[in-house]
């Protein structure tokens, strides 16, 4: 099982959601870091002086895909399959696998995309 992150998630990490922070830091711990892509990064970062101390912290410690040709061309697919059009949140769910657990601020987004994917992974609220 991996822990996948979109923005709200990444966003929660700078806010009072310690469940988030909780469950981020385990998997740090247990040796699992948690995914995302390079195009979740830039919807979040804002330079992380002062007010992002706490995602500059973390940043390092994720397993961040580039949001490339290949990752790009997979989710354009995904999303005519879906009738959707985020290729932030296609991209996202193409990094999951099956068990996974997928933090969003838009699980009504990311769980038809993964359906549409024909993954079987959890969409976890922040």
């Amino acid at each position: 099982m991996s822990l996948v992150l979109d923005a709200g998630a990444l966003v929660a990490v700078e806010g009072p959601q310690r469940e988030t922070a909780a469950l981020i830091k385990h998997e740090l711990l247990t040796g699992r870091p948690p995914l995302t892509h390079g195009g979740v990064i830039g919807q979040v970062w804002r330079g992380g002086a002062g007010r992002q101390a706490h995602l500059a912290r973390l940043l390092p410690a994720l397993d961040i895909a580039p949001l490339d040709a290949a990752l790009g061309r997979r989710a354009g697919v995904l999303l005519g399959r879906a009738r959707m059009d985020d290729v932030i949140d296609a991209a996202l769910v193409l990094l999951a696998s099956d068990g996974d657990l997928v933090l969003t601020s838009d699980p009504s987004d990311l769980t038809p995309l993964a359906a549409v994917a024909g993954l079987h992974v959890d969409v976890v609220p922040v």
